[in-house]
C-alpha cells in the first residue's frame, strides 16, 4: 500500500521514513509524482494548512496522503512565527535567514521569557475526500545562538531542557521520540498499520 507524504522538505521526508521503518507501507515523496500541483498554504492555522495540503494531494495522486503543517510558536512573540515559520524572513528565505531573524527579534529577551514550542498538525486524507487530523508539540527554550549541526529549520536554536541540548544536537532516534512530528506521527501510526493490513 502506498502512502504519499506531501512534503518537498527532504529533512521532513527522512524523519517520517525513519519513523515508519518496518511498516508495510511504501512511502512515496512528492518528487516521485509528475507535475504535482503547488498547494498554497494560506490557512490561518496549522490544521487548515495540513488539511488543505493532504486533501489536494490525495485527490491529485489517488493515494492515501499524509501532510503536516508545523512550526515554531514563541511565547514572547505572541505565537510568532507560527504558520509563517518556513517563510519568517521572507518568501524566498532559507533556514539561515529565518534563524538570523529570530535571533534578532529575540535580542534582549530575558532567559526566563524565552519559552517556545514546536507544534505539528498531521492530516491523513483519502482520495474520496475523507480527512483526519492529529496534533502534537514539544516545549523548549530559544537559545541566544546556534548549537548543533543536525536537524533543520529552527532546530539549532531550540533547546530541550530535559536533555540540555538543542534539537540539532540530539541523535535522530531521540529527536524522533520527543519531537512534535514524532509525537504526532505516533498517533497516526496505529491507523496506518490497520489500513496496511487490508
Amino acid at each position: 500500500m502506498k502512502l504519499l507524504v506531501a512534503t518537498g522538505n527532504q529533512g521532513k521526508l527522512k524523519e517520517i521514513r525513519s519513523l515508519l521503518e518496518g511498516s508495510p507501507l511504501e512511502i512515496v515523496g512528492l518528487d516521485q509524482l509528475v507535475d504535482p500541483p503547488e498547494v498554497v498554504e494560506d490557512g490561518a492555522t496549522f490544521t487548515a494548512n495540513a488539511r488543505k495540503k493532504a486533501q489536494e494531494m490525495a485527490e491529485f495522486s489517488g493515494y492515501l496522503t499524509l501532510a503536516d503543517d508545523s512550526g515554531l510558536v514563541v511565547n514572547a512573540l505572541n505565537g510568532a512565527p507560527g504558520v509563517y515559520s518556513a517563510r519568517y524572513a521572507g518568501e524566498q528565505c532559507d533556514d539561515i535567514a529565518n534563524n538570523d531573524k529570530l535571533l534578532t527579534v529575540m535580542e534582549g529577551v530575558a532567559d526566563e521569557k524565552r519559552q517556545a514550542a514546536f507544534h505539528c498538525v498531521m492530516a491523513l486524507a483519502w482520495p474520496d475526500g475523507r480527512c483526519e487530523t492529529y496534533e502534537g508539540q514539544v516545549s523548549g527554550l530559544i537559545m541566544h545562538g546556534l548549537r548543533g549541526d543536525g536537524g533543520f529549520g529552527y532546530d539549532p536554536l531550540f533547546i530541550v531542557p530535559e536533555y540540555g541540548k538543542t534539537m540539532a544536537e540530539l541523535p535522530l532516534e531521540i529527536k524522533n521520540r520527543i519531537s512534535h512530528r514524532g509525537t504526532t506521527l505516533r498517533k497516526v501510526i496505529p491507523l496506518l498499520q490497520e489500513l496496511a493490513k487490508h
